[in-house]
């Protein structure tokens, strides 16, 4: 039973911890996004999935939810995948003519194959350029059959271009509008509000910021423990914090608040000098004690225990830090959490990080461990995990997001655009390596806890 109890504590704990980080994470790729005028189409708690509870911002379009798997979350930015298919200008200007048809009607109409027509569908829908027109009876969970238009206004805006949408004057889902430009001119003003047709320093700013975020919350969290809640922390001082029932203190008259001013003869002013007059004895006979217990002193003798403890504890107090030296604690929390993910990249040292790395499987113990010494203790370890986070983001690996920056970074530097293809591969590679690490800590993290 308690075992039962001790696996669902874990998984409750790690699943909150690593689903709340995660949709922070996301919350940077959303912000940054707006604010570089990236269309947002979706930004939900929880993975995907067709059931959810959601309401559409009459602000900037974006579908904002719950779904019922609450594990972390996403932001469905548009253009993030570009796929460059050839026929998307005359896709998109006959779906609005249209206002809904089907990819079957496009594809005789356009002279181009089903497949190309139902890819250059999705990718606009992803843009937020064309709907689903799903029938009733449809799959939601695969693209549908027909697609309809997006409402617009005269000039060709929708609802995710902000406040400049006309709303008097635009048609609703799925009615036919005119495109007023050509398929080029049209494909291209709606490529200009997607992540694939901004600058390169508007992507970096989007793919930067969900790794800041990491990082900031990470030093929120830590600067709250140490200023808002307060560090728990030992004094040095005779003065007894603690006493075990039943232990050889107790029963020597000793009880907790009690000053223990001698043993074994050595005069004790602090609780250093009280570890090192116990540590001269034997801890094999009765210890001669004296302490004063309230205001009166007394004279007692110890038998330690077995295993030579007495069962007492330290003294400890709450300290909270001012905010200023609060952020020098999360700063140097910071450097720390940098300095040990950069060794990942040190081929003399990868194998020794790995093996003072943790899996999922670790992190949700260490949670439920911390959320069981109390709120202090959870949240400096939920802002050590948000770091470790961040900075493992930050890795020159796809699909991570510091993987693609180093690719937006090249594209910048050799000003050609690395294929798809390409870029699909090495995602892979990079996909297929984490899988290799998470099996080897995974395995790592069950020994420790057998």
């Amino acid at each position: 039973m308690d075992a039962a109890v001790g696996f669902l504590s874990a998984l409750f704990w790690g699943l909150l911890t690593l689903s709340v980080l995660v949709f922070i994470h996301e919350g940077g790729h959303f912000l940054a996004a707006r604010a570089c005028g990236v269309r947002v189409t979706e930004f939900f708690l929880g993975l995907p999935c067709s059931k959810n509870i959601h309401r559409v911002s009459k602000r900037i379009g974006t579908k904002f939810g719950v779904t019922p798997i609450l594990l972390g979350g996403y932001a469905a930015v548009s253009g993030m995948e570009d796929a460059q298919t050839p026929c998307a200008g005359a896709v998109l200007s006959a779906v609005h003519r249209h206002g809904t048809v089907s990819t079957a009607q496009l594809a005789a109409e356009l002279g181009e194959s089903e497949e190309d027509v139902q890819e250059a569908c999705a990718m606009l829908v992803g843009w937020g350029s064309l709907a689903c027109a799903y029938e009733p009876d449809e799959d939601r969970r695969y693209y549908p059959a027909s697609f309809a238009s997006v409402p617009r206004d005269a000039a060709g805006r929708t609802l995710f271009d902000g406040r400049r949408f006309d709303r008097e004057h635009a048609t609703a889902e799925g009615e036919p509008w005119e495109p007023t430009m050509g398929e080029r001119a049209f494909l291209e003003q709606e490529r200009a509000a997607t992540y694939a047709g901004k600058g390169f320093w508007s992507r970096a700013l989007s793919l930067v910021a969900s790794i800041l975020m990491y990082v900031v919350c990470g030093m929120l969290l830590i600067m709250s423990v140490y200023s808002v809640i307060g560090v728990t922390v030992a004094v040095d001082t005779n003065v007894i914090g603690a006493v075990a029932e039943g232990s050889p203190a107790q029963e020597a008259g000793i009880a907790a608040g009690d000053a223990i001013t001698s043993v074994d003869g050595e005069a004790c002013g602090s609780w250093t000098d009280i570890l090192a007059a116990l540590d001269a004895t034997e801890r094999t006979e009765d210890i001669p004690v004296t302490f004063v217990h309230d205001g009166e002193e007394r004279a007692s003798s110890i038998t330690p225990a077995e295993d030579g403890t007495i069962g007492i504890e330290v003294s400890r107090e709450t300290v909270r830090l001012n905010p200023v030296d609060s952020a020098r604690v999360s700063v140097a929390y910071v450097a720390q959490t940098a300095s040990g993910v950069a060794q990942l990249l040190v081929p003399s040292r990868t194998m020794e990080v790995l093996d003072n790395s943790t899996s999922v499987v670790g992190i949700s113990a260490m949670a439920a461990e911390a959320a069981s010494a109390g709120p202090s203790t959870y949240l400096a370890f939920a802002g050590l995990i948000s770091l470790s986070l961040g900075f493992m983001n930050l890795l020159p690996i796809p699909p991570l997001d510091g993987g693609k920056l180093l690719i937006e970074a090249i594209q910048a530097v050799s000003r050609r655009r690395v294929p798809m293809r390409v870029q699909t591969a090495i995602s892979y590679v990079g996909v297929a390596l984490f899988g290799l690490l998470f099996i080897y800590m995974l395995r790592a993290d069950i020994l420790r806890l057998l």
